[in-house]
């Protein structure tokens, strides 16, 4: 059974060395192969998303929403769509969260360490996978790496 592992292992590390878009997204932090040639297997390029917010949607990452009499009430995260995408974004995240100390190599740095103060763990965790799954959907769709400090246009 080791060895089954083992082989299926290299392969999916081997087709996400060779295929472009898993490459980009492995730029992405937390991505790693599985993750990867997991998102790349189910939407492709992302065409099928008009935008990053809807790719979260569709993996279950946002909570439910119950509206009356004009009062909109945020629940539990909706569970829909992919439940092991979702639950493969949500250990990168935590992943994340373990190491705060390398929170300002990305440039979601400040968010996190100001979301850390007011957000239980969990919440936290499935905010930082809502987060990193949008960016894995621009990185695909964008066709550009993830870039953890980009240059600001500086106003002339």
């Amino acid at each position: 059974m080791d060895e089954r592992i083992e082989t299926i292992t290299r392969e999916i590390e081997q087709i996400s060395q060779t295929e472009e878009n898993c490459r980009r997204l492995m730029s992405v932090p937390g991505v790693g192969p599985l993750i990867s040639t997991g998102v790349v297997a189910a939407i492709g390029t992302g065409e099928a998303f008009e935008r990053g917010r809807d790719f979260g949607a569709w993996l279950g990452l946002v909570p439910r929403q119950y509206s009356t009499g004009g009062r909109s009430i945020l629940g539990r995260i909706s569970k829909r769509g992919s439940r092991y995408l979702r639950t493969l974004f949500i250990q990168a995240a935590n992943v994340i969260l373990m190491r705060p100390q390398n929170w300002e190599r990305f440039s979601f740095g400040s968010w996190l360490k100001e979301a850390a103060t007011r957000l239980h763990r969990n919440k936290l965790a499935t905010a930082l996978a809502n987060k990193l799954a949008r960016i894995a959907w621009s990185v695909l769709r964008h066709d550009r790496a993830f870039d953890a400090h980009p240059v600001e246009a500086t106003a002339i």
